[in-house]
């Protein structure tokens, strides 16, 4: 099995989603970072990930990466929520957001804000102020979610 397969593993065994896993730099830190969300839903939307969910899968996930660096040279660990407004770039990713406010661009360079409905097969599906819409999923180029205050 894969790492990726191995740390989706212990997310979901403490009744989390493996968001995504990226490699970042700041300064001069490498950064191995595991983005996690929950799956319950409190006033219709994610519950959030509490830090001692963050903590127990942190030690949960570092002894693994200890037999199986997932990178050469030094680098740091960290587990956290992606957070309420964030990347959306994957079709699992637009899955995990169902419900969620999003802002896409497409190729066209149009601009949408609408909110999540579904995802059938490539096509993503929108309530834009009432309105059902529906966008192939290569034609967007950058999406995220956005919090309406």
């Amino acid at each position: 099995m894969s790492l990726e397969k191995d740390i989706e593993s212990f997310v979901k065994s403490v009744g989390l989603e493996l968001y995504d896993i990226s490699v970042v730099r700041e300064g001069e830190d490498t950064i191995y970072r595991v983005s996690v969300l929950s799956n319950e839903i409190q006033n219709e939307r994610k519950r959030s990930v509490t830090l001692d969910e963050c903590v127990n899968l942190t030690h949960l996930i570092s002894p693994l990466l200890d037999v199986t660096p997932p990178l050469s040279g030094d680098y740091r660990l960290e587990v956290g929520s992606p957070g309420i407004e964030r990347k959306v770039s994957t079709l699992k990713q637009f899955e995990m957001s169902i419900g969620e406010r999003v802002s896409l661009v497409l190729k066209s360079k149009d601009k949408i804000k609408a909110k999540l409905l579904r995802v059938e097969d490539s096509k993503i599906i929108l309530d834009a102020d009432g309105e059902e819409i529906s966008v192939d999923f290569p034609q967007i180029v950058k999406a995220k979610t956005y919090f309406e205050w």
